[in-house]
């Protein structure tokens, strides 16, 4: 552990303030370089994220992203509480992505199990984790926006995303954190009046993405802050472990929904966007298309919905039936005891990834036959994507990696966790 004195040469290293330096150029003279601070408070970047940024006038010679400024400790967190109740902590990581935290956990846990899931609640969640897609992109794009100084996206954005968050208050109780995943299954059944409402937002949500192409596509200035800029090769990212909507924009098809199907995804018909030139653009444009392609998986969803229950039929790891409650001693007891004790998991470890909305997130548990993980660790794609922050912005403007921050998408909740 670093003595106080230790921590206090670290910080000076670091510097807040602005510093100048000087190198010799080619021709002999003297250019001057500027180090500055973008963050940890400040409106680009997209939570509490730090940069230090050396500068030759406005172009970016190097970067180093600094983080640990929202250390939550939710892994460790986890690792204290039953199976069962360590869904709602591990929800709140990636918190624009929660059914995809809680579905890699969950699908950890019931691999450990061999817990088989019914097919119905498989494509309720995949219902519920596209729409999060969708509702994770929409707030992409309308901050993102923002930064480009397009006011009028971000409300647009908005006015879908409020409609995702009152489907999810309908099917879950809640607009967002939901819980609604559990080993197993889900919490309950889509209530009545639901399935209508869904088919509302996806007929109209394809119709939105062409009005949001149409304000960006046709604009001079988001053309010149997105085009050609800070384009990364598909070799660099991978090489970095990149994946998601920017390994895509570079021309790699990579998605796990194809590359090995979870969840019943093998059961849709949908495409896998990807780009050309992995610029600004490139990456805008993917992650328009995958809005569309998730109606797409919704719409089939509801269209094959199985018949059948929403959550496994083993006793010994979901709840009684509510109904049950107040007629059976036995089942008000089994209630009683999962909830306060949880439910045993056998020795054993296991990593399940799954397609977020900014790549591969993993969760990977290990147990050793108690309530309790003894080890919960996740493979947050945001931590991952950030090391490619300073391979793609060197050289370009600094104005460039305002626009180049906002289109990696990254969520700090989940690269501190």
């Amino acid at each position: 552990m670093a003595t106080t004195n230790e921590y206090r040469q670290m910080e000076e290293s670091i510097t807040m303030e602005s510093r100048l330096e000087r190198i010799e150029s080619p021709d002999g003279g003297e250019h001057e370089l500027l180090t500055v601070n973008m963050g940890p408070h400040h409106p680009a970047t997209h939570g509490v994220l730090r940069l230090l940024v050396t500068l030759q006038g406005e172009v970016v010679l190097d970067l180093k992203p600094i983080i640990g400024y929202v250390h939550t400790g939710i892994e460790k967190t986890a690792e204290q509480k039953s199976y069962w109740k360590a869904i709602p902590v591990v929800e709140r990581m990636d918190y624009l992505a929660y059914f995809f935290n809680a579905y890699a956990y969950c699908g950890s846990v019931e691999s450990l199990l061999e817990c088989e899931v019914p097919k119905r609640a498989q494509y309720l969640r995949v219902i519920h984790m596209e729409l999060n897609r969708i509702m994770s992109h929409l707030v992409w794009l309308g901050t993102s926006a923002l930064d480009l100084g397009a006011m009028s996206m971000f409300w647009f954005c908005f006015r879908e995303r409020e409609r995702i968050l009152d489907l999810f208050e309908q099917s879950t109780g809640q607009r967002m954190h939901t819980r609604y995943f559990q080993v197993g299954g889900v919490i309950e059944d889509i209530p009545l009046g639901y399935e209508e409402k869904l088919r509302e937002f996806i007929a109209i949500m394809p119709k939105r993405v062409g009005q949001y192409r149409d304000m960006l596509y046709k604009n001079e200035i988001a053309l010149q802050r997105l085009k050609g800029i800070c384009p990364l090769s598909e070799e660099d990212l991978l090489a970095l472990g990149v994946t998601g909507p920017l390994l895509r924009a570079a021309g790699n098809p990579w998605d796990l929904r194809k590359a090995d199907p979870y969840c019943s995804y093998d059961d849709f018909d949908f495409k896998i966007p990807v780009g050309t030139e992995g610029d600004n653009w490139d990456r805008m444009a993917v992650r328009m298309a995958e809005m569309e392609q998730s109606t797409r998986i919704i719409e089939q969803a509801l269209d094959g919905l199985p018949e059948g229950p929403h959550i496994t039929d083993d006793r010994k790891i979901a709840l009684p039936p509510r109904h049950e409650l107040g007629t059976s001693m036995e089942a008000l007891i089994h209630h009683f005891k999962l909830v306060t004790e949880g439910f045993r998991v056998p020795p054993g470890e296991h990593y399940f990834p799954v397609e977020s909305p900014r790549g591969e997130l993993g969760c990977f548990v290990r147990a050793d036959g108690s309530s309790k993980p003894a080890r919960v660790h996740m493979r947050d794609p945001s931590f991952v994507n950030l090391q490619a922050t300073a391979p793609m912005t060197r050289g370009s403007y600094i104005a460039d990696l305002i626009a180049t921050l906002a289109m990696l998408d990254p969520v700090l909740g989940g690269i501190d966790r």
